[in-house]
């Protein structure tokens, strides 16, 4: 099946090569010159593992190619994907634009019957939208199909591959089938939808997921009331089925590219749809506390932080990806700085996108140099080189021996043992 993928950020690029991975004639297009001369010689501009080998592979394979003649690519496609980023507006809808912009090129550059995919992240209406956009430059038919997808960053490749289901939102009944007939090798669950519904699965899954982390973390307040500890509540919930462990993990809120924007969207659809959706409002405040927690426990440990070397252990908003979009890091190391302490952050990928956002604060590549003196230790990424540090020798450079576990991940026991005062969430 020849496919187009237009836009080639985070989704487009993953879903492009994934498509050509399973034996589809893929053509991924975008306006930036520069990336798609990049993305040619086998590059890729983000950090997602296996990402890099699979666009390699299905280049040699001249199953995947890439382009900035979006018109060609749409002309010579039965099947386009529209993955174009749908930011944010002030008002917390999803900017259609560039969306709109690519159903309208689909249209002017139509030689025959279309089928055009959202796999953007779009509000509920979006198909009928993208359509009528599309066939006002056409006499040849615009099938829409609604495609959510629900990759997460650092399993991206996998979760592509080898999803949960696959969500389809057609009015055209055929249209559907074909588009469903792409997921079929994978052997998962294919779910043939309105494409209402299929728009709404995707920031209703999100918005639950942000709302089971924030209830949780309301939780690990009540626990560091009463003495019991987060950790041990959220595993006796998580062996009830009907709930499960996932997404029960106390710490200082959540970030990234989706949560954040889903569940403000799901909002905005609410309020025009007529609904107050109460829960998502104490969903967002919740999270918003949460970030400034770090710094509320620091201010515990160490008084004024004035002057205070904080040493910041990861920067992106999870593991396996540079990606800093809400994080967490963000509203810390702000929350320090404004309190005139001295900053230190180490992460294994992000470090480049932080220099960025950040002036005023220090970077290293090692954690038990920038250790040397410090007042306090702040974890805020779990990646997994920060678990198996030696703390012991840490602690042995620091001023004072504190840590704040803003993801409840390191072994409480064995830090006390070594002397360390710890701050968990909820602990």
């Amino acid at each position: 099946m020849k496919i187009a993928v237009i836009g080639t950020g985070y989704v487009g690029l993953v879903a492009g090569a994934c498509l050509a991975d399973l034996g589809n004639e893929v053509v991924c297009a975008d306006i930036d010159e520069a990336k798609m001369g990049m993305l040619r010689k086998g590059q890729i501009p983000i950090y997602e593992p296996g990402l890099e080998e699979l666009v390699r592979k299905n280049i040699s394979e001249k199953r995947l190619s890439f382009t900035i003649d979006t018109v060609a690519a749409c002309r010579d496609s039965k099947i386009i994907f529209i993955a174009v980023g749908t930011p944010q507006g002030e008002d917390g809808h999803a900017d259609l634009k560039y969306v709109l912009d690519v159903a309208e090129t689909i249209g002017k550059s139509a030689n025959g019957p279309k089928i055009i995919v959202d796999k953007s992240t779009v509000p509920v209406g979006t198909s009928h939208s993208v359509r009528n956009a599309a066939q006002r430059h056409t006499e040849h038919s615009m099938s829409v199909v609604s495609n959510p997808e629900f990759l997460r960053e650092g399993s991206a490749v996998r979760d592509f591959l080898e999803p949960d289901r696959v969500v389809i939102g057609s009015n055209d009944r055929e249209a559907a089938e074909t588009v469903a007939g792409l997921y079929r090798p994978l052997g998962c669950y294919i779910l043939i939808t309105s494409p209402e519904s299929a728009e709404l699965i995707k920031y209703a899954s999100n918005s639950f997921l942000a709302t089971k982390i924030s209830f949780i973390n309301e939780v690990a307040a009540i626990c560091e009331k009463v003495g019991a500890d987060v950790v041990e509540v959220a595993k006796g919930m998580g062996l009830d089925r009907r709930i499960g462990r996932q997404f029960l993990n106390a710490g200082a809120g959540y970030g990234g590219s989706c949560f954040p924007k889903d569940v403000k969207a799901l909002r905005k659809t609410a309020k025009d749809a007529g609904y107050d959706f109460e829960i998502m409002k104490a969903v967002e405040k919740i999270n918003s506390l949460q970030k400034k927690l770090p710094v509320k426990k620091l201010k515990k440990a160490l008084g004024s932080l004035v002057g205070k070397k904080i040493v910041v252990l990861g920067l992106s908003f999870k593991p396996n990806t540079d990606d800093m979009r809400e994080a967490t890091s963000i509203e810390v190391i702000n929350g320090l700085l404004r309190k005139k302490a001295e900053v230190i952050a180490i992460d294994p990928v992000a470090e480049a996108k932080a220099r960025e956002i950040f002036a005023g604060i220090a970077y290293s590549k090692d954690v038990y140099s920038a250790a040397k003196n410090a007042d306090a230790l702040v974890l805020l990424t779990e990646w997994n080189e920060f678990l198996e540090l030696d703390y012991g020798k840490i602690g042995a450079a620091m001023r004072s021996m504190i840590v704040v576990d803003g993801r409840n991940v390191l072994d409480v026991a064995r830090l006390r043992a070594l002397g360390f005062r710890y701050f968990g969430v909820g602990r």
